[in-house]
C-alpha cells in the first residue's frame, strides 16, 4: 500500500522511477533543479542564493483566532499598509456563544483593520479559510503563507505555508521567510481508488506511514505519477491538506486539465499553468502509493497518525481499545476513566457522532456524494447524531442545487454552516465518553472540546465521509464505505461568484489609512517584553515526559479561542490541560524577576542576580506538533518564560513561534536531571548570543544548592533569530530598527 524509500530518488518524464542502475552517473545537484518545488522555491527567492532562501510570498491568509494578535504586532512594528494581498476570514471565532461581545468584536476589529490598510475580509459562516484561498488566491506556481498550520493549496499547484504569526508579520513589513532549502520528498502515486475509498482514506494512510518516523518531517512532498490523473481536484485537495499531519513543510503537485477546469470553474483562467517535474528530476526521498490497495482507514485517539484499517479496528477491537484506554491513562492520568470496550456490543462497533465538516471534510464531493449513500435511509432515533458543514456559502449553494442538502437533512443530519468549530473544539462537542467519528484533520487529546481537568474525556477518531455515511446509515454502526452498495453521483459543480462579490470586502491596494482600528473591550495591547541581560536564570516550572506535546496541550483550543485578543487573559489557560499548576509557577518566577528588578532580591541559591534575566523554562521532549498558532509560544512568554528544553521539535513552525517571541529554543541530547523549581543558571549568554556559539554551558541549581553542568544546544541558529532573543521578541526586533 505505501512503501518508504529513504535515499536518492530519480523520476523520469514524471511517470518512471529509475532503477539504482540507471542512475550511477546521473549529478543529483543538477537534477534537483528539475523538481517543481525547486522552481517554485527559487522563483520566490530573494537571497540570490539557492541554498539560503529568503521568501517573499504572493498573499497570506489568517482567522479570527490569528488576525488580530498579528495585526497589532505589524502595526506596533510600523506598519501603515499592506503590501501584498492578505485575507482576513472568520471561521473559528463564528460563534458568539461564550464571552459575550469578545467573538463579534473580534471581527469588526478584522473588518476595520482591512479597511485601513487593504486587505480581504470574510465575512463568519462565509468560508472556512483553507476553501477561501483555494476559490479566490491559489494560482499555478505561487506561494502562499497562512497563520494555519493546514495552509495547503498543493493540489492546485500553489505551494503553502503554514506558520505561526510572527511569520505573516515579517511579509506585511516586507522582510522574507528564511530557511535552508529543504530536502524535496517524491510522493509517487500510481493505480486507482476503489468504489468507497476516499480522500482521507488515503491521507491516513500516508501520515500512518511516515509519522513515527519522521519520514518527511520538515520536507517539501512533491506529489507526481500516473495515480494523479485518476484522482478529481476536490479528492487531491482533501489528501493535500492532511499533508500537515505528516510534518512535511509544505507540498505541491502536477497539474493538468482538471485542475485548469476548476479555475475556469472559478472565473480565474489566468490562474493556471501545467506544473510537472522536468524530464529527469532528483528527490532525496520517495513515499510510493499503490491506490488501488488503499482500505478504509481510521485514525483513533490520540493522533492521526494512530491508523488502522477499518476493517481491523472491527476484527480486533477489544485489543485496539484497551491499549488506547491505557495510553489514555498514560496521558492523562487514572482519574480519568475512558471506556471504550463499552462500545462493543456483539460484533459491533457503536459509534455516537458522525460529523463531516472543514478544510478537509466539507468539500462538494465528499457531502454530495455523502448525501447520495443515505438517500431514502434515515439515522434513527437513537444516540446517533450526524452533522455535515459544507466548507464555504458557494459550495453550500452548489450542493442545495443539486438537492444534497435536502436528502441529509430528510434522513435526519444537521446542517451548518461554514465553521472549522468540530477540528479544534468549538462545536458539536461530543458528551462525556462518547465515541465520535470525523472527517475532519486532528484528533489530539481533547481537541474536540473535552475538559479532562473537570473529569470530562471522549474518544475521537478520524475517517473518511464515505465511511462516516455509512455508519450513519447503519445508525451509528461502524462501517467500512466499501461494504455498502451504492452508486457514485454525477453532478457538474456550479459555482456561483456573486455570493463573494456581494458580501466579502476587497480592499487591497484601496488602503483607507485615515480610518480607526475598533478595538472591543477585550482587544488588548501586548505586555512589555524586556531584552536580554548578560546572565540568565531559568527557573524550571514544568517538566513533561510525555513522548510528544502538541499545541493543543501548551495552549488549549476551544473556548478559549474568545481570548486570543488579549495576551494577559489568554495566558491564564496555558498548559491547563496538561499541567494546570504550571500557570501558578509561572507566575511566581516572574514575581521574583521583578523583586529583583526592584532590589529586593540580589541572590539567589549564592548567585550574584546583578545584569541576571530571571525566567521559567519548561522541558519537554518534543514539543509543538500539530497547529501553528504562535499563542502555544506567546502564552509563556507573556507569564514570563524565556526559554524551552527539548531533545527535539516536533515542527519548524513551533520553534520559529518560540524564536519570534523571544524564547530561547534549546535542546539537549538526552533529558537533563532537573525537577521542578530547580533553576539553570547560564552566564554570559548575551555575550554567547551576540558570538555564534551554539554549545551553551549552564549549570543545574537546586534546593541543595548543588551545581551540575548541563550542556545546552543552539543549533543553527541563524544572526537574525539571536538578534530577536536578544532584543527580546520580534516586536523589540523591529522597534529598535526604527
Amino acid at each position: 500500500m505505501i512503501k518508504l524509500i529513504n535515499e536518492k530518488t530519480y523520476l523520469k518524464k514524471g511517470r518512471e522511477i529509475l532503477e539504482t542502475g540507471q542512475t550511477s552517473s546521473l549529478d543529483f545537484d543538477l537534477y534537483k533543479k528539475n523538481t517543481m518545488s525547486y522552481k517554485i522555491l527559487q522563483n520566490h527567492n530573494t537571497s540570490g542564493n539557492s541554498d539560503s532562501l529568503a521568501i517573499k510570498f504572493d498573499s497570506l491568509a489568517s482567522h479570527d483566532i490569528t488576525y488580530v494578535g498579528i495585526v497589532q504586532t505589524a502595526k506596533a512594528s510600523g506598519l501603515e499598509e499592506f503590501p501584498i494581498p492578505y485575507v482576513l476570514t472568520n471561521c473559528h471565532n463564528s460563534l458568539c456563544a461564550v464571552g459575550g461581545t469578545i467573538n463579534e468584536d473580534d471581527h469588526m476589529f478584522g473588518l476595520s483593520a482591512a479597511k485601513k490598510y487593504g486587505g480581504i475580509y470574510v465575512p463568519a459562516h462565509f468560508a472556512v479559510i483553507h476553501q477561501y484561498m483555494r476559490e479566490m488566491m491559489s494560482g499555478c506556481g505561487k506561494m502562499i503563507l497562512g497563520s494555519d498550520s493546514h495552509t495547503r493549496y498543493g493540489a492546485l499547484g500553489t505551494m503553502a505555508i503554514g506558520e505561526g504569526g510572527p511569520e505573516l508579520v515579517k511579509q506585511l513589513l516586507q522582510k522574507t521567510y528564511d530557511l535552508k532549502y529543504p530536502e524535496i520528498c517524491l510522493v509517487y502515486l500510481e493505480g486507482q481508488v476503489k468504489h468507497g475509498v476516499g480522500p482521507q482514506d488515503v491521507a491516513l494512510a500516508i501520515i500512518g506511514a511516515v509519522f513515527k518516523k519522521g519520514f518527511v518531517k520538515n520536507k517539501v512532498l512533491e506529489f507526481a505519477g500516473p495515480g494523479i490523473a485518476n484522482l478529481s481536484v476536490d479528492f487531491r485537495n482533501g489528501i493535500d491538506v492532511m499533508t500537515t499531519e505528516t510534518t512535511c513543510l509544505s507540498s505541491i503537485w502536477e497539474t493538468d486539465d482538471k485542475v485548469k477546469e476548476y479555475f475556469s470553474i472559478h472565473k480565474r483562467e489566468e490562474e493556471y499553468s501545467r506544473l510537472q517535474p522536468g524530464d529527469i528530476a532528483a528527490y532525496d526521498c520517495m513515499v510510493k502509493v499503490n491506490l488501488s490497495a488503499i482500505e478504509n482507514m481510521i485514525a483513533m485517539p490520540f493522533h492521526p497518525s494512530n491508523t488502522y484499517t477499518v476493517k481491523d479496528l472491527i476484527s480486533n477491537a477489544k485489543d485496539i481499545f484497551h491499549d488506547i484506554e491505557k495510553n489514555a491513562r498514560e496521558i492523562m492520568g487514572d482519574q480519568i476513566e475512558i471506556d471504550l470496550i463499552s462500545k462493543i456490543r456483539g460484533k459491533d462497533i457503536y459509534v455516537d457522532q458522525g460529523i463531516i465538516a472543514g478544510c478537509a471534510g466539507g468539500t462538494f464531493e465528499n457531502i454530495l456524494t455523502a448525501a447520495a449513500m443515505i438517500e431514502g435511509k434515515n439515522v434513527g432515533h437513537d444516540d446517533f447524531t450526524f452533522s455535515v458543514y459544507p466548507q464555504s456559502q458557494p459550495v453550500n449553494y452548489a450542493l442545495n442545487k443539486a438537492g444534497a442538502m435536502n436528502t441529509l437533512m430528510t434522513a435526519g443530519a444537521v446542517i451548518k454552516t461554514a465553521f472549522c468549530g468540530p477540528c479544534f473544539g468549538a462545536g458539536d462537542v461530543p458528551s462525556n465518553n462518547a465515541f465520535s467519528i470525523r472527517h475532519t484533520t486532528r484528533n489530539f487529546p481533547n481537541r474536540e472540546g473535552s475538559k479532562p481537568g473537570e473529569g470530562q474525556i471522549a474518544s475521537v477518531a478520524l475517517m473518511d465521509a464515505r465511511s462516516i455515511a455509512a455508519t450513519a446509515v447503519n445508525k451509528g454502526i461502524l462501517t467500512p464505505a466499501t461494504e455498502m452498495d451504492y452508486k457514485e453521483p454525477e453532478y457538474i459543480y456550479e459555482y456561483n461568484e456573486d455570493i463573494y462579490k456581494n458580501r466579502v470586502y476587497d480592499g487591497f491596494s484601496h488602503a483607507i489609512k485615515c480610518s480607526q482600528l475598533k478595538l472591543g473591550p477585550n482587544i488588548k495591547e501586548w505586555p512589555v517584553m524586556d531584552s536580554m541581560y548578560d546572565h540568565l536564570l531559568l527557573q524550571v516550572v514544568s517538566v513533561i515526559d510525555d513522548p510528544v506535546t502538541t499545541t493543543d496541550e501548551l495552549i488549549p483550543s476551544g473556548e478559549t479561542s474568545s481570548y486570543r485578543s488579549n495576551p494577559i487573559g489568554l495566558a491564564e489557560f496555558t498548559l491547563s490541560r496538561k499541567d494546570p499548576s504550571y500557570v501558578g509557577r509561572a507566575k511566581q518566577t516572574k514575581q521574583l524577576f521583578e523583586d529583583m528588578k526592584k532590589g529586593k532580591v540580589t541572590q539567589i541559591s549564592g548567585i550574584d542576580l546583578r545584569n541576571t534575566g530571571i525566567g521559567s523554562v519548561i522541558y519537554a521532549n518534543k514539543p509543538g506538533d500539530g497547529s501553528a498558532r504562535e499563542q502555544a509560544a506567546s502564552c509563556q512568554k507573556v507569564l514570563g518564560g524565556w526559554a524551552n528544553i527539548a531533545t527535539e521539535y516536533a515542527t519548524k513552525r513551533y520553534r520559529s513561534n518560540l524564536v519570534n517571541w523571544g524564547m530561547l529554543p534549546f535542546t539537549v541530547d538526552q533529558k537533563p536531571l532537573i525537577e521542578i523549581d530547580d533553576f539553570i543558571f547560564i552566564p554570559d549568554l548575551k555575550k554567547m548570543l551576540l558570538g555564534n556559539d551554539e554549545e551553551i554551558t549552564g549549570y543545574v541549581v537546586n534546593h541543595h544548592n548543588k551545581k551540575d553542568k548541563v550542556i545546552l544546544r543552539l543549533a543553527k541558529m541563524t544572526r537574525d533569530e539571536r538578534d530577536i532573543i536578544l532584543s527580546g521578541c520580534l516586536m523589540n526586533y523591529y522597534r529598535d530598527r526604527k
